[in-house]
């Protein structure tokens, strides 16, 4: 049983940028001798110890040697860890042997990829064997998509127990945001571009909000992808950047969830610029901005402590019923978005499955599909994510 393992959680990635982060959160959050067990694995002892001794973790936490390259060390991790959490990518680089081994040893899986054609292929080589072993591997639970997965389930939750009707239209929008990305992000949007430059088969997996849900299409989408005035916010609105793997990972929860949300429902994520000129000129601004594309900061580096403190970000989900009932549930984080919100979020995503082996059976699972009610409870209590009903 994999509750009976040796170590709860092993943060797989710890030397890198993000993974620091993650392992500085479980220290702060439960120790090294609390009641979650885990352990730091990455390519190099001595750099495990320089973090370890970094961190100002205790000398007993395990330190793991695995790689990779090196799928015998992958398979030896796994089979000690209830959970794993992984940092290393671009996933599609160094991910899909990981995927595989846990999906055959039954561990459960967490990592931030916010690459849908990896994706893709993983669901269909591995949810098999996943729900075989009883390895629940949930992708992308980080910024993308743990805010918006959870604040769209939350509100079709709401609506359907106030008013006795899932909503078939939700709006997510952004109306605020700080933070910079880091060069593993930068790292992991180059590769996915050029891996769709060089098949087009991919490209199409990107621009389809269906890509995730295999065998299902459901009604056509509202585009996100120019600026426009949004009447029901009453502002203008701008292309989001993550919203091409949100919006998947949403559809995909309402796939997983038996189409809770309905067959024909329909979603998309936008920037809140403001109304007026001052407003239509920021949202043509944004939506010409090419910046991710040669942003030369390399991967290994990322925003300062005092940038990720200082960061946050606003989420509104609003929708209405076929009669014009109304609901909204805001959603905020108290650090910048894409990594000291984030290591809090996938931290907390790995401890609730490790403290609820029965939220969910063996699959390749979105967060919201497979933790729902008992994540948002975690993250309230633990990482700085606030979830809100604002009517209804």
């Amino acid at each position: 049983m994999k509750n009976e393992r040796e170590i709860g959680v092993i943060v797989y990635g710890a030397t890198g940028y993000t993974g620091k982060l993650v392992a500085e959160y479980l220290n702060r959050q439960y120790g090294a001798d609390g009641d979650v067990s885990w352990a730091m694995a990455g390519r190099s002892l001595d750099k495990l110890e320089a973090v370890r001794d970094e961190l100002g973790i205790a000398a007993n936490l395990p330190l793991i040697v695995a790689d990779a390259s090196d799928p015998a060390s992958i398979k030896a991790m796994v089979g000690r860890a209830s959970v794993v959490i992984t940092t290393v990518g671009p996933y599609q680089l160094y991910g899909s042997g990981l995927v595989a081994a846990c999906a055959q040893a039954g561990t459960d899986y967490v990592d931030l990829s916010g690459e849908p054609t990896w994706m893709k292929q993983m669901i269909e080589a591995h949810s098999d064997a996943a729900r075989a072993s009883g390895a629940r591997i949930v992708f992308s639970c980080g910024f993308d998509s743990v805010p918006f997965d959870l604040g769209v389930w939350m509100l079709q939750s709401e609506a359907k127990r106030a008013l006795g009707t899932a909503l078939p239209r939700v709006r997510g929008r952004v109306y605020g945001m700080k933070g910079v990305w880091s060069g593993g992000t930068l790292a992991s949007f180059r590769v996915t571009m050029q891996a769709t430059a060089k098949n087009p088969e991919l490209g199409a997996v990107l621009i389809n909000p269906f890509a995730l849900t295999p065998g299902f299409t459901g009604a056509d989408q509202p585009s996100g992808t120019k600026p426009r005035y949004d009447e029901a916010e009453k502002s203008w609105v701008a292309p989001f950047m993550m919203a091409i793997i949100n919006t998947k990972n949403i559809h995909r929860s309402n796939y997983l969830l038996k189409h809770a949300y309905g067959t024909d429902f329909a979603y998309d994520e936008m920037f809140i610029t403001g109304p007026g000129d001052e407003g239509e000129a920021m949202a043509r601004a944004i939506a010409s901005d090419n910046s991710m594309a040669s942003d030369p900061t390399p991967q290994g580096e990322g925003p300062t402590k005092e940038q990720r403190e200082t960061g946050y970000y606003e989420l509104v989900f609003a929708g209405e019923t076929a009669d014009g009932k109304s609901m909204r549930v805001r959603v905020t984080g108290d650090m910048d978005p894409g990594y000291g919100s984030t290591s809090k979020i996938i931290s907390e995503c790995a401890v609730c499955l490790l403290k609820n082996p029965d939220a969910a059976e063996g699959g390749i699972w979105t967060p919201a599909a497979a933790m729902g009610s008992l994540l948002i409870d975690r993250l309230r209590r633990n990482a700085g994510v606030t979830f809100e009903l604002e009517q209804g």
